[in-house]
């Protein structure tokens, strides 16, 4: 899977307002997911991350890392919001619930910043994550899984 030839992506840079928001949305369906190497496939084969305090470099490492990631975090959901664009970046926040394996929940709240090539690939993801425990009546996330129904709120309706 990760040596696979690099499919474009649409919409491609530079991005318009109408633009961005469709990709940060096919990103955040992509998670929503939780299939690692669907997600790796929106990624360059060279594509460089920083999440938290971790490190990842191309789409094998990418796979790993979400693999490992949706073993711990489980019945995860994901909400992603633009924050800002200008040519071949994007700007989101996010905020995303699990609950480990002791059926604990948990909140994340972050921010990414994204860099695209020309097929529309990500090329560069940083992304700076919080967690915050929450208790089950506290969620606010609870489609089925998958993505995110159209008329679910964003995070700002939400108040997040």
């Amino acid at each position: 899977m990760s040596d696979q030839v690099s499919i474009p992506r649409p919409p491609f840079p530079p991005f318009h307002h109408e633009t961005a928001v469709q990709k940060v949305r096919m990103a955040e369906d992509g998670w929503n997911s939780r299939n690692p190497e669907r997600v790796a496939l929106a990624y360059t084969t060279d594509s460089r991350w920083r999440n938290r305090s971790e490190f990842i470099h191309g789409r094998a490492e990418i796979v790993a890392f979400l693999t490992r990631k949706w073993s711990l975090e489980l019945d995860y959901r994901l909400v992603k919001e633009l924050w800002a664009f200008e040519g071949n970046r994007i700007a989101v926040r996010f905020a995303y619930e699990f609950h480990n394996d002791a059926g604990n929940w948990f909140r994340a709240y972050g921010n990414e910043n994204w860099e695209f090539d020309e097929l529309g690939l990500m090329h560069v993801r940083h992304a700076s994550i919080n967690d915050l425990a929450i208790a089950g009546a506290e969620r606010k996330f609870r489609w089925p899984s998958g993505p995110r129904p159209a008329d679910h709120p964003g995070l700002t309706e939400i108040g997040l």
